[in-house]
């Protein structure tokens, strides 16, 4: 099994294993255990969260309503216009177009405001409710009907000290994608280039804020997206290495101790272009779960 190779693997090396670091609801922060072990071939991945999606939990998730990357849609709150969902055991994150175009209250970094539109969708965080020191991350999801010319899908990491709404603790004051607001895409599926493909990797710092390089270190993989898949990404060593369905398709070599901060979980569905809109976009999440190495 992949599992054990990685064990065995890691019993060459030096693991730092984390407690959880989370915050809680009052903005406090718990403390941050961090001690340095070897692994041992009777290591093993310790769930220390995770979400199966019966309901909305408001202790692990929270609305972000932000505006980035000129994308065309308004993230709502509370589910508006049928955009989040939770039934039968699994979450939906929807783009409903409406019929007409309406104001937009999201804000980008600047404190510009987002310009009226008719595209309406849904962006949850871990932010302030669950975020962890490296570890593994897993989430298991689908897109519906993907290949669509404007399709922006993602499940991705950023870290807790990133200074972008809601802005909520006073150490949230670090500008992407410097250390400590730095960014790990584990999924994203771009509609305009490829039906059954999707994107992952990390952005690569380039030292000052809102300078990040995008395409050196992530890579595009076949898939069918509208059936479920477990999309992964965990710490090994110095290492970050991307799983799909518990096979490993990439890796980031060296780059894992980019990331030393804890890091919060983000689930978007985003338009990019204003190009025509057929139906309702859904991404469907089954569950989300981040472990540790014990």
């Amino acid at each position: 099994m992949k599992q054990v190779q990685i064990l065995i693997r890691s019993m060459l090396i030096g693991i730092v294993t984390v407690q959880l670091s989370c915050k809680t609801e009052s903005g406090k922060g718990a403390e941050v255990t961090v001690s340095t072990e070897i692994a041992t071939a009777d290591s093993t991945w310790e769930v220390d969260f995770f979400d199966d999606f019966n309901s909305f939990n408001e202790d692990h998730w929270q609305d972000q309503r932000i505006w980035v990357n000129n994308e065309f849609q308004c993230y709502v709150p509370e589910g508006e216009y049928g955009t989040r969902e939770v039934s039968d055991g699994s979450l939906k994150l929807k783009v409903i177009r409406l019929e007409e175009e309406l104001p937009c209250d999201n804000l980008d970094k600047h404190g510009e405001q987002h310009p009226d539109t008719r595209y309406v969708s849904s962006r949850i965080v871990t932010k302030n409710r669950r975020e962890f020191v490296k570890g593994k991350w897993t989430a298991r999801l689908k897109i519906h009907n993907n290949g669509q010319a404007s399709m922006f899908p993602a499940w991705w990491l950023l870290g807790a000290k990133n200074n972008e709404s809601p802005v909520q603790e006073a150490d949230e004051n670090i500008c992407w994608p410097m250390t400590g607001s730095g960014e790990i895409d584990i999924f994203e599926h771009h509609g305009d280039h490829h039906k059954d493909r999707f994107t992952t990797g990390a952005i690569k710092s380039e030292g000052e804020c809102d300078k990040g390089d995008w395409w050196s270190m992530r890579k595009d993989f076949p898939a069918t997206l509208d059936e479920y898949h477990e999309y992964s990404v965990e710490w090994e060593g110095s290492d970050l290495v991307y799983r799909l369905d518990g096979e490993e398709i990439y890796r980031n070599e060296g780059q894992g101790d980019k990331y030393p901060e804890p890091m919060f979980a983000i689930l978007n569905f985003a338009k990019i272009t204003d190009s025509p809109m057929e139906g309702t976009w859904v991404m469907e999440v089954d569950w989300v779960k981040h472990e540790t190495l014990k």
